[in-house]
């Protein structure tokens, strides 16, 4: 009988071919998330060809958050106009003359059944924001909206605010009342910030930021393209947030919306890569954090904002209106987002607002409610 002797590379090929078929695939590890970046590390990432950069950002995206939710946000102007501040792009500053006029401060109810809207809509953040440069002098004011969040909070929705600066007290009134989340942005880097507002500086921003993170309230913040800030400064702005002790729980990337009347009514749109490269940089520097698709987002065709959500965005405002631009309506978004095989957040699902808003949760809804009446009752008397 003729045997035919088998080749020595045929038999390597066999003994390596079972050796790594009999090994365990290896268990991908997560980074853990840095706050000593350079600046000029975030610069070369953001370098990055763009292809590559949004195929990066999508996979840390992946490691830390589930890549079919969207956060959905809705936002309301409770006091519009009047504000004392000079920044170039808002329409509400009284240094300006534009169409916004200045009102007061609604009354509580219009508030909560603008809330109710929003959560029938599948809203899970409602946010409140306020013309005012601070708080100072405004206590039935302030009373009024902590009112508000309080009340808003028993819909079991996230609570969001924007009123300005705030003190460490003031903070922590806010926190007692049951807020979720305060949006403070830096707006750009701090060498553009001279060139956009004259009236707040940088550090007083930082000093606000810090009342908040200290309170144990979320922190939202975030920055506007189109200001005629340059890469750099875009690079400067994620370099700022990433260095904070604690990163933001959101950062909003908002692309300027030009409004007659302002110093910056004639800049122009920024372009949509510059969007997508500073969504995907911070997703890479900011793995944790929601990333917001806020102003200017109704401008992108729906495939430009899809793109978007790869580079890591995952959460949009939704609703009526901005604070004073337009904004998609929900039923759209939700059209939108199911061609896309993307779904609504829960309320308090992100891990960062979990973390901080454990307690709270766990412990139910407060004793005034009529479920927690009933609840106590039973536990007492049964």
């Amino acid at each position: 009988m003729l045997r035919i002797a088998a080749s020595p590379r045929l038999s390597i090929l066999k003994r390596s071919l079972a050796t790594h078929a009999a090994t365990t695939p290896a268990v991908a590890t997560v980074p853990p998330t840095r706050h000593d970046w350079a600046k000029d590390e975030v610069q070369r990432i953001y370098d990055t060809p763009l292809l590559d950069l949004v195929f990066r950002a999508a996979s840390v995206h992946r490691q830390h958050h589930d890549p079919t939710k969207i956060q959905l946000c809705t936002l309301m102007n409770i006091k519009s106009g009047g504000c004392s501040e000079d920044c170039s792009y808002c329409s509400q500053s009284s240094r300006h003359t534009t169409a916004t006029k200045a009102s007061r401060l609604l009354d509580v109810e219009p508030v909560l059944e603008a809330a109710r809207k929003a959560k029938d809509n599948g809203s899970t953040r409602f946010c409140m924001g306020a013309a005012w440069r601070d708080l100072a002098g405004r206590k039935r004011g302030f009373e009024r909206i902590l009112e508000m969040v309080r009340e808003i909070r028993k819909m079991d929705m996230e609570v969001c605010t924007t009123l300005g600066m705030l003190s460490p007290s003031q903070a922590k009134q806010l926190k007692e009342a049951g807020l979720t989340a305060y949006n403070h942005n830096l707006d750009t880097s701090r060498e553009f910030y001279p060139k956009v507002i004259t009236t707040r500086s940088y550090d007083e921003r930082l000093d606000t930021i810090s009342a908040v993170r200290d309170a144990g309230i979320s922190v939202c913040s975030g920055g506007i393209l189109g200001l005629g800030e340059s890469d750099a400064d875009r690079v400067g702005l994620i370099w700022e947030v990433s260095n904070m002790p604690e990163h933001p729980e959101s950062f909003p990337v908002n692309a300027l919306v030009p409004i007659e009347g302002t110093p910056l009514e004639n800049n122009e749109p920024v372009s949509h890569h510059v969007l997508l490269r500073t969504i995907a940089t911070a997703r890479i520097i900011l793995p944790t954090t929601i990333i917001r698709l806020a102003a200017g987002r109704q401008t992108l065709s729906e495939n430009e904002q899809a793109m978007c959500f790869m580079a890591g965005a995952n959460a949009v405002f939704t609703g009526e209106q901005m604070l004073t631009t337009p904004c998609s309506p929900w039923d759209e978004d939700k059209t939108m987002m199911s061609r896309w095989g993307l779904e609504g957040m829960q309320s308090f699902e992100q891990k960062n607002v979990a973390r901080k808003e454990k307690h709270r949760v766990e412990s139910g809804p407060s004793p005034s409610t009529p479920e927690a009446a009933a609840s106590e009752h039973s536990a007492g008397f049964a």
